[in-house]
């Protein structure tokens, strides 16, 4: 539920949550969300349990319903940035973008500026008053593609529902190292690495975590591979693909050392080695309308950087074949 000048929400505690703290449960179920505003809002009473109010830290139980009726405020501190987005659809609720590789969505340490959130304020100021700046899921910094911000609280609180009930169609094109034989599922939990804080891995306690992926293309020592997600752990592709000994090409924290399969010619050698991100592109989106309820879907292209990769990946296929090197 939501209103124009609310922001509301309604979950009873899962399974996983059950004798958690009460900000911590809330964070896991209200992402989009600062862990200091459900403090706050814990505080004031606006996010309650069972009707009742609590202290951040009281433990919460299985089917406690926890209740958010908030009123919403400046939401960010960032400052507006003229900085291009590639727009691919716009109304007054969405802006779906194509967001190159290289752009930051969120200021963090290290990048407090040039992100998509400062281009948003500028472009459309108005989501200062959602919650992060109207982002309600985000692509790595090196990952290409479509995403979508919201730009209404109705349409906030109607993709933040579609991402937790899996009714919003992510699909990715990557290419990975090796040869598959074939599409498959990875079903492997994800969470914090245990040693290495600023990396994601496959550990039995975390978070459910599905890839299903199918091939598009084989070349002679690579994949083009097809990817759709139904859930959205960070880093999700990028550590399955690396857990089943397939990792992104270029991927700088999941792929290892470059790996040059036999008969590489200098060519393709050097088209590897310049390939430094993650060979990982978000071609489409699917999603129902905050406000029609009509389903939309976008689709676009594979970069340039990605399809000169793919060039010379199919290259290297045809003069292997032709002994023409």
């Amino acid at each position: 539920m939501s209103s124009d000048n609310r922001i509301t929400a309604s979950f009873l505690v899962p399974p996983e949550l059950s004798d958690r703290r009460l900000d911590q449960a809330a964070a896991d179920l209200m992402p989009e969300h600062s862990r200091s505003r459900l403090q706050n809002w814990i505080k004031s009473g606006a996010l309650t349990v069972n009707g009742e109010k609590r202290r951040p830290r009281d433990k919460v139980m299985l089917d406690d319903r926890l209740e958010l009726d908030a009123e919403p405020e400046a939401q960010v501190s960032w400052q507006a940035e003229e900085i291009t987005l590639d727009i691919v659809y716009e109304d007054e609720h969405l802006l779906v973008i194509n967001k190159p590789a290289g752009l930051v969505v969120h200021p963090a340490a290290g990048h407090a500026d040039g992100t998509l959130v400062n281009a948003l304020l500028n472009y459309a100021p108005e989501v200062e008053n959602l919650p992060r700046a109207g982002i309600v899921h985000r692509l790595d910094k090196d990952t290409s593609g479509v995403m979508v911000a919201a730009r209404s609280l109705v349409a906030h609180t109607s993709l933040v529902d579609q991402l937790q009930t899996r009714t919003m169609g992510r699909e990715y094109d990557a290419v990975v190292v090796g040869t598959l034989t074939g599409g498959a599922t990875v079903d492997a939990p994800i969470s914090r690495h245990p040693r290495e804080r600023k990396k994601m891995a496959v550990v039995p306690s975390g978070k459910s975590a599905v890839t299903h992926y199918r091939l598009v293309e084989r070349f002679a020592a690579h994949t083009h591979i097809r990817c759709k997600l139904e859930s959205g752990r960070t880093h999700q592709i990028r550590v399955h693909m690396a857990h089943v000994k397939h990792p992104l090409v270029g991927d700088p924290m999941y792929g290892g050392r470059l790996r040059l399969p036999k008969g590489t010619t200098e060519e393709l050698r050097q088209a590897l080695a310049a390939f430094n991100r993650q060979a990982l592109h978000a071609r489409q989106l699917t999603l129902e309308h905050p406000e029609t309820g009509e389903t939309m879907s976008w689709e676009v292209p594979v970069p340039e950087d990605m399809v000169e990769l793919m060039t010379a990946l199919r290259k290297h296929v045809h003069d292997l074949e032709n002994h023409d090197f």
